[in-house]
């Protein structure tokens, strides 16, 4: 309907507005033309009463009946030097309706008294009462029929109404036009904008130029285009993450086949006799392991689902050993020192292998971070139980976290750390520690180092459990 819109909506407001414009200007109109209709009778009146009061003779009916009639009215009577004084007279049709003093009628006893003559349709007789001109007494007083007043009141209202109307309606289109060019054009252009972009949001090229010339309708075109840029954006990685999903995912599986077959082969080192052999065999099986699990991992991840948890009790301290030791071997050429701070005997309840790849992700980002320096630097890694769960702790003397990093911590792909990383290492930590119903957050970053605490709810591992 033409009433929802908002063009139709402004043409009936202005259809209202201008007939209250009409209203406001009639009703002062008609009561001031209504006031000058009576002075001019009443000084009609003074004038044809002026040459009775200057003779003491009687003056002929006939010409008093056309000095009265001249003067539009029946009978005047005048008040000089506090004498009240009936100069000229006719017969009365009818008594006196109704007396109007015009010497102290304010603006709305005006309009008031205008109205009740216009909507009242018999010819009655009224008396007006006002001041002489030229000082020409006390006071005048008249009494006068209505019908020719009504009737000139409508002819004048008429008059008045057209001209205004025309006025009214020029305004009116003048003010639809312009509203129609500053608001609902542009309206319309963003409407149009957001049409086409929705039927091809990948589509760069339909995303709105701000061309409004009006302030705010310009603020509203920038925040539609910064947002479609974002969705675009947007829009393009997830379309190249899922590309890329599938890429690692067929590289997942290939790449399972062949560690399995490493791993027969290390099954094979351990039984040998050469002792360095045997001391190293577990931790390349143990590897390898770990490598066909992240495998499988990856092709879950791929069909959007994170394996569960698979709980189990193991000694915190041998499991961080196991993360030192793999990251020892790549940080041989760099000055890092490793500190542990838990206890021996300490337990813990949760899924050890994607423990370890919370823990190694994190490691493997400080040590990096320290590597970048050029200077030595030490790692630390503490753990303990804390009220309903255990706490990890694992803290560097690295430069801390660049802006970006912090800014879009645990986000994939937007929350590396260093140049050239993507940010998977913290967002998948994050995803695997949600896993186990706990979290991950960051305690600190600053010039001195970057630590990060985790925490692991034994309620939850219980239930699950």
């Amino acid at each position: 309907m033409v009433v929802n819109t908002l063009s139709g909506r402004f043409a009936l407001l202005t259809t209202a507005f201008v007939v209250l414009a009409e209203v406001l200007i009639l009703l002062p109109s008609l009561a001031s033309f209504r006031a000058d209709y009576l002075s001019s009778r009443l000084e009609r009146a003074q004038i044809a009463s002026l040459a009775l009061l200057t003779t003491d003779a009687m003056i002929e009916p006939e010409l008093e009946s056309e000095l009265l009639l001249n003067a539009g009215v029946l009978n005047v009577v005048l008040r000089r030097n506090e004498v009240r004084e009936l100069v000229l007279s006719s017969p009365v049709p009818s008594p006196v309706a109704a007396t109007y003093d015009l010497r102290s009628a304010g603006p709305y006893v005006l309009i008031r008294d205008a109205l009740m003559q216009l909507f009242d349709a018999q010819d009655r007789v009224i008396r007006v009462i006002g001041a002489p001109v030229q000082g020409g007494g006390d006071l005048i007083e008249i009494t006068m029929p209505t019908a020719a007043l009504r009737l000139e009141m409508i002819e004048y209202g008429l008059r008045v109404l057209a001209l205004s109307a025309v006025f009214s309606v020029a305004t009116a289109v003048l003010l639809f036009l312009a509203m129609r060019s500053l608001i609902v054009v542009p309206i319309q252009r963003v409407v149009r904008h957001m049409t086409a972009w929705a039927e091809a949001p990948e589509d760069a090229r339909r995303i709105i130029s701000p061309a409004a010339r009006v302030n705010e309708l310009r603020e509203a075109e920038q925040a539609l285009a910064s947002m479609q840029h974002q969705l675009v954006a947007s829009l393009r990685q997830k379309e190249r993450l899922a590309q890329l999903g599938q890429a690692v995912a067929r590289i997942s599986h290939d790449l399972r086949n062949i560690l399995t077959t490493a791993q027969l082969f290390a099954d094979r080192m351990e039984h040998s006799r050469d002792p360095a052999v045997q001391r190293a065999a577990p931790k390349l099986v143990g590897s390898i392991s770990r490598a066909i699990n992240l495998c499988e991992s990856t092709l879950a991840f791929g069909r959007a689902e994170e394996p569960p948890p698979a709980l189990g009790r193991f000694m915190l301290a041998a499991l961080v050993q196991d993360v030192i030791d793999g990251e020892l071997l790549a940080a041989q050429a760099a000055k890092v020192e490793f500190v542990t701070d838990v206890a021996p005997n300490l337990v813990i309840r949760a899924d050890r292998d994607q423990l370890y790849r919370v823990l190694s992700n994190l490691v493997r980002n400080a040590r990096q971070a320290i590597e970048a320096t050029g200077a030595p630097g030490t790692i630390e890694l503490g753990g303990g139980e804390e009220e309903n769960g255990w706490w990890l702790r694992v803290g560097d003397t690295g430069p801390g976290l660049p802006e970006r990093a912090r800014e879009h911590l645990f986000q994939p792909f937007q929350g590396g750390s260093r140049k050239g990383g993507t940010g998977l290492g913290l967002a998948i930590a994050a995803e695997l520690v949600r896993g186990h119903g706990g979290r991950l957050e960051l305690l600190r970053t600053d010039a001195g180092g970057t630590e990060f605490l985790l925490h692991l709810p034994s309620e939850l591992i219980d239930s699950a459990a």
